[in-house]
């Protein structure tokens, strides 16, 4: 996906650099936290979509509006506004504009009604929810605007545990093991974090130096470690078996999606997906939905492609990004 420039007025913000203890807070402690536990506007109607349905951020029109489509094919719009949007397990989170300057904020909603407000420190990038609706995770950028220079952008993720109200904002104190070797350089990045079914475990893109590795990692013990080089933005399949990842076609080109099996690693590569700037989302076990910007147009459009690359990907909903099913 790719953001217009903005100027980033950071307020309020805790800038936890590489090496230093994360900045840790609970939802009972923390200033912006939504005690009141009031329907927000347009996360009720989001709790509402059913099992079947797909939402998504509707860039048509120039508001943002998180929309669903019913089964049927029926698309239906809500009043929810967000750059990006993620929703599961009867958890929605909803990356927005929150005040001027302009500030950005992860609205955090569970059955309807806020539970947490996190500000972020940059314009917002990727959103997912754990399968279980337990842990919420964002990625917004710092500085610059793209993922496309290595180094010439910084990125701040972090996530929200809903069963216990723990906001960690920075994954930069990590622990983290690449290619055999605990990593100390300060200009560490991390970006996309997909967790699994166990809450605990996760995937997540860190650069360092110019090169991007895929870890895995550990919310728990605060550990990563490296899996392989040039895997950006991984998605982990529902069932836990795999990982979908944009990776570059050649040295300097552009992305495209691959899968990779977690138990053989073997990778494949999906056609027709050339271009994406996306964390891609699993619709089903052998389906992908992700962000691309069609050739001749303007926005991105949502895609979708099977899993083992036997189709190419197709538009499903044009000038639209942030799909996010309904189980």
């Amino acid at each position: 996906m790719r953001v217009r420039r903005l100027t980033v007025t950071v307020a309020a913000i805790l800038v936890v650099i590489g090496g230093t203890t994360a900045y840790v807070v609970t939802a009972a402690t923390e200033a912006n936290d939504l005690a009141t536990n009031e329907p927000a506007a347009g996360a009720e109607q989001v709790s509402q979509a059913k099992s079947g349905d797909l939402l998504f951020v509707d860039l048509a029109g120039g508001q943002n509006r998180v929309e669903k489509i019913a089964g049927g094919g029926a698309r239906t719009p809500t009043e929810l506004t967000c750059q990006r949007f993620y929703a599961a397990g009867g958890t929605s989170v909803c990356l927005k504009l929150a005040g001027p300057g302009p500030a950005y904020a992860a609205e955090i909603s569970r059955d309807g009604k806020v539970v947490k407000s996190v500000a972020l420190p940059g314009i917002p990038s990727r959103a997912k929810v754990s399968r279980s609706g337990n842990v919420v995770s964002w990625t917004s950028f710092v500085s610059g605007d793209s993922y496309s220079v290595p180094g010439g952008f910084s990125t701040r993720t972090g996530f929200f545990d809903v069963r216990t109200g723990e906001t960690v904002e920075s994954l930069e104190h990590f622990a983290a093991t690449v290619e055999g070797a605990a990593l100390t350089a300060r200009d560490v990045n991390y970006w996309g974090l997909t967790v699994g079914s166990d809450d605990r475990t996760f995937y997540a893109t860190l650069a360092s130096g110019g090169f991007t590795w895929l870890v895995k990692g550990d919310l728990a013990a605060n550990t990563v470690t490296s899996l392989r080089r040039d895997a950006e933005c991984p998605s982990l399949s529902p069932d836990g078996t795999k990982v979908a990842y944009k990776k570059r076609i050649g040295r300097l080109g552009p992305w495209d999606l691959a899968v990779l099996d977690l138990a053989t690693s073997t990778e494949k590569r999906l056609p027709g997906t050339a271009g994406i700037d996306d964390q891609a989302t699993w619709l089903s076990e052998n389906e992908l939905a992700f962000a691309a910007v069609p050739k001749d147009a303007k926005l991105p459009a949502v895609h979708v492609t099977p899993a083992d690359g036997s189709q190419p990907a197709k538009v499903l909903i044009p000038d639209a990004t942030s799909p996010s099913p309904v189980t």
